[in-house]
């Protein structure tokens, strides 16, 4: 049975940067303040109101096909990891699609919150293994800055937009993707949600005069859930197929909070340079984190390099995934 390898990856993020000062100016807030709590200098903001996750998610998806030299018409699905449909329905995937001109595709859209990429880069794992797919597009889009409601200091500083799109197809070599490990608590609801415009609570004039329409945590528990998770689950994974941290080449975690990072790095004795963090820049993406960061440091990253992903999100959903990475840097 062929394994399932990343072939390609590309991004995309807007131009219009929200800094610190700037979100300073917007409310009660500083850049000490955010550098010191979460480690954000910055993030980048899809401004224009007309446009939605798909509108990034396109042209990371364009990049990649042009980065790779993928004929559109071998492209078999594309999936699309996304807390930010553009509507309700249809899929954030369809759009996509629709765009980019991939006519002979299939394609759906996950929810996983923050996980997502991983979770999605494990489906496309099984469809390649299992011989149903040759060519898998895994894209994940956030717009989060549509959910962010900048009267709340608390939440605000956190989250950019930003959109990456990996293509994985199947391989005989000594590559890819080699396991992966997730797990979901539904009890973590409260704690990580949007609390209106689903079928349990429809939009009305009540829920936005409440602004129920925008991103709700609670910081303390989805920081300690988020740090022992990621840990737990990193650990499992190596463990189960004998990798040591001195074996590990680089750590990507997901780029939640530069405390997380630090705490879940620290405690797996992962030294410093092998984790890798753009979060300063770009904010939390949710599920764009993970390939948004891959992408930054593929110039670094070497054919047969291992590691660990690993990412936390509501529902509450986690876990980590272990690959030997299958590109070699131009």
């Amino acid at each position: 049975m062929a394994n399932a390898k990343i072939s390609g990856i590309a991004s995309y993020v807007p131009a219009d940067i929200l800094d610190n000062e700037m979100l300073s100016q917007m409310v009660d807030t500083n850049d000490e303040w955010i550098t010191t709590r979460v480690g954000i200098k910055e993030r980048r903001i899809l401004k224009d109101e007309t446009k939605g996750s798909s509108f990034m998610g396109s042209r990371a998806v364009e990049k990649l096909l042009a980065e790779t030299g993928t004929p559109k018409e071998e492209v078999d699905l594309l999936i699309c990891a996304t807390s930010n449909p553009d509507y309700r329905f249809p899929s954030t995937a369809s759009v996509i699609m629709h765009e980019v001109g991939l006519e002979h595709a299939y394609g759906y859209d996950v929810q996983a919150a923050c996980a997502g990429f991983i979770v999605t880069l494990q489906d496309a794992r099984a469809y390649v293994q299992a011989g149903l797919y040759k060519k898998v597009i895994v894209v994940a889009a956030e717009k989060m800055s549509s959910m962010t409601n900048y009267e709340d200091r608390a939440t605000c500083p956190l989250f950019g937009d930003g959109a990456a799109a990996v293509l994985v197809e199947p391989t005989d070599e000594p590559v890819g993707i080699i396991d992966g490990e997730f797990h979901v608590d539904g009890s973590g609801l409260p704690n990580l949600l949007m609390k209106a415009g689903g079928s349990a609570r429809p939009a009305s004039h009540e829920t936005i005069d409440a602004r129920e329409h925008f991103i709700h945590q609670d910081g303390r528990v989805v920081y300690k859930n988020a740090v022992t998770d990621m840990l737990n689950s990193s650990l499992s994974v190596m463990k189960r197929n004998n990798l040591t941290v001195d074996e590990l080449d680089w750590f990507v975690p997901h780029q939640a909070n530069l405390r997380i990072i630090e705490a879940v790095g620290g405690r797996m004795k992962v030294p410093e340079e092998k984790v890798l963090v753009n979060i300063q820049h770009y904010g939390n993406t949710s599920a764009a984190s993970i390939p948004l960061c891959l992408d930054e440091y593929k110039h670094q990253l070497h054919k047969g390099d291992k590691i660990v992903l690993t990412a936390f999100g509501a529902g509450f959903t986690w876990g980590a995934m272990y690959l030997i990475w299958g590109i070699d840097p131009e």
